[in-house]
């Protein structure tokens, strides 16, 4: 008890020294919400990272999907570090910090708002990341229960207090560099906890090759490939069709978060964004590969701890049910990662609802001439704010409190994808076709709560993922079209010339 103890002093200490170290970072809007862009790839691909994977993949996703697919979860995890990591980063990072740049955008809604030349949509948006934002950071919350009663018979209530206390106090003095910084310490903790609890899981079930041996015994409970002995080790899995729905989810819908694209708005230069890139991609692959990986083996797991009174499997118990039987100190170790990615991803969410609502709804709509100071201090009391409700669901939490980062992820990323994505390529997305975006986004999602359409919100997640992308361009060319002068202007960004080394790109001509 002693040493997970130090070791969460010397975390939360960290963290803190972190926030009053970056106060100098964060004497305006543009160094609170961006780190005056100019942050390095270590410290972007981190947070890019960090946010993107919290203690609901660790616990959650990795128990519930390693129940149900074996092995064939890892898949997630690649999906997640080629499609999520890998192709954001090439498709959106240059493009995005470009015309984020150009157009003085500081956040998604700003964006919409500026891009198509609307204050209704940009309203809009902000409203959607409000609504939706909230719930998923509440649900960060859940996997940390059962973690910290196994590990320091802390109550729960207390945990998600400190918790929710130390990251409002670290951003709340340094804005966005703190959460940067944080989150490479955090990452790093990630790194080397996702590895050595593999290694010892593996370990305790007589190594790798046993373990997925002791796995091949069990036949599978899902109706499509019912009573197949071995599918939960084989290559696909024993429901390959719904893996494919929580990869999409999973992987595409980063492209679409709020949270996750801001990073690239603050990125520095050329060389970050490749740099960033290739460590952006290392960082999901043993991160997400590891946790799916390690929730693979989670049949191996099968006791009376994992089940509900009702006899159903709870899936946030089979990953504390693995580390239970692990040493203290790997235990300790595993409780601080944990927590590094809670609070990553809290610090992310949190900073970017308090901006989005500050900068795009209250600013110019409610208030129309807000000075700077008067924008920081209201960003830093929505902060607050943002915490005390997220912490207030997760206290109290709803019924759906486990499906909630399915529900947020698919009408954030079904609303905000496809018009993001489009609107940095494409001269001739149309207002019109960005409200049709957002409404199939936020309907598709919130219908199938009441009005099941599919069996699960990932999979409603993924249909309105896909259903933006082909309603935009759709309506767009049967819809009226923006002033052309206007967005040649727009676009006069990406042809701007600019002197680079050789390395970087070859000349069209050379002397001989």
């Amino acid at each position: 008890m002693l040493i997970k103890m130090l070791l969460l002093i010397i975390f939360f200490g960290s963290m803190v020294a972190v926030g009053l170290y970056s106060r100098r970072h964060a004497g305006s809007v543009n160094d609170f919400v961006l780190g005056g862009r100019g942050v390095g790839p270590w410290l972007t691909a981190f947070a890019y990272g960090t946010s993107y994977f919290s203690a609901v993949v660790f616990v959650g996703y990795a128990g519930q999907f390693g129940w149900k697919y074996g092995l064939s979860a890892t898949w997630i995890g690649l999906g997640n570090a080629i499609i999520g990591s890998l192709l954001a980063w090439v498709i959106l990072g240059r493009r995005t910090r470009i015309m984020t740049n150009h157009l003085k955008a500081a956040t998604m809604p700003d964006y919409f708002g500026k891009r198509y030349d609307s204050n209704a949509l940009r309203i809009a948006a902000s409203a959607i990341a409000f609504v939706f934002l909230i719930p998923y950071t509440a649900s960060l919350y859940n996997g940390l229960s059962r973690l910290f009663g196994m590990a320091f018979d802390i109550p729960y209530v207390a945990c998600v207090i400190i918790m929710a206390t130390l990251t409002g106090v670290y951003v709340i003095l340094g804005g966005y560099m703190a959460t940067a910084i944080n989150d490479f310490i955090q990452g790093i903790i990630m790194l080397g906890g996702i590895v050595t609890v593999i290694a010892a899981v593996l370990n305790n079930n007589g190594g790798f090759l046993n373990a997925v041996q002791e796995l091949s015994k069990f036949a599978s409970d899902v109706p499509v490939t019912e009573g197949q002995p071995g599918a939960f080790a084989s290559f696909f899995g024993p429901d390959p069709l719904n893996l494919l729905g929580v990869i999409i989810l999973t992987s595409l819908g980063t492209w679409g978060l709020p949270q996750m694209v801001h990073k690239f708005y603050t990125i520095k230069n050329e060389k970050a964004v490749q740099t960033g890139t290739i460590i952006s991609t290392l960082f999901a692959i043993v991160i997400s590969g590891g946790c799916y990986f390690l929730g693979g083996f989670a049949r191996l797991y099968d006791t009376s701890a994992i089940y509900k009174p009702d006899g159903t499997v709870a899936f946030d118990a089979i990953i504390p049910a693995m580390l239970s039987t692990l040493p203290d100190l790997l235990i300790g170790i595993v409780v601080v990662l944990v927590l590094s990615a809670s609070m990553s991803t809290l610090s992310s969410l949190v900073l970017t609802s308090s901006s989005t609502l500050t900068l795009d709804f209250i600013k110019g709509s409610l208030v129309k001439d807000m000075e700077e100071k008067t924008q920081l201090f209201v960003m830093r009391v929505l902060i607050v704010f943002f915490i005390v409700i997220s912490v207030v669901l997760a206290l109290n939490p709803p019924t759906f409190i486990a499906q909630l980062m399915g529900i947020s992820w698919g009408a954030l990323a079904g609303a905000f994808l496809a018009p993001f994505l489009y609107g940095l390529y494409w001269k001739k997305v149309t207002r019109a076709s960005v409200w049709v975006s957002f409404a199939a986004g936020v309907g598709i999602t919130v219908v199938n709560m009441f009005v099941p359409m599919f069996n699960s919100p990932i999979n409603a997640g993924a249909a309105a993922m896909i259903a933006g992308l082909i309603l935009v361009p759709i309506v767009s060319l049967l819809t009226p079209k923006m002033d052309q002068k206007q967005v040649d202007t727009l676009f006069e960004c990406y042809e701007e010339t600019a002197v680079v080394h050789k390395k970087v790109a070859l000349p069209e001509q050379e002397n001989d």
